[in-house]
């Protein structure tokens, strides 16, 4: 143990492990989504915000709630990255939410029109992470590049 981490607590424990409910859960692989092209715009979280606030499972959420929910999120991704962030949240997720966590990500990512490389990348890595067969993957992807076309 080291200096600083005597002052400071030393290293996170097993114990200290941060954990998500599930609609954390499910926010921050939309967040990490969105954000997957390296850069998340304000236009964007707005986008996530108002995908969410329409969503049964974050319906009592006030502003105020989804803001300290992302703030949580956002301290995550940063000190461990979206990868360990997504992991956990994937090891916190309900099994039936996976199809529509997946279809959620998918259209935020299709939204702007343009899919960077890095967008695809993550949602081929999204599908294997949850488990997601490869015909159930191509239908909610071609049904939202049909609703994406306009």
């Amino acid at each position: 143990m080291g200096l600083f981490d005597k002052v400071f607590g030393g290293a996170r424990t097993e114990q200290q492990q941060d954990v998500l409910n599930p609609p954390e859960a499910f926010a921050a692989i939309v967040l990490v989504a969105v954000a997957s092209d390296g850069y998340l715009s304000d236009e964007e979280s707005t986008g996530v915000y108002t995908t969410l606030s329409r969503m049964q499972m974050f319906k009592n959420y006030s502003t105020d709630v989804v803001r300290r929910m992302f703030d949580k999120l956002l301290g995550i991704m940063r000190r461990d990255g979206a990868g360990s962030l997504v992991d956990l949240a994937i090891a916190s997720l309900p099994f039936e939410l996976k199809e529509t966590v997946f279809a959620v990500a998918t259209d935020l990512v299709l939204a702007d029109g343009h899919v960077a490389e890095e967008e695809k990348k993550f949602l081929n890595d999204l599908q294997i992470a949850l488990g997601l067969n490869d015909a159930i993957a191509i239908k909610i992807i071609e049904v939202l590049l049909i609703k994406n076309r306009g």
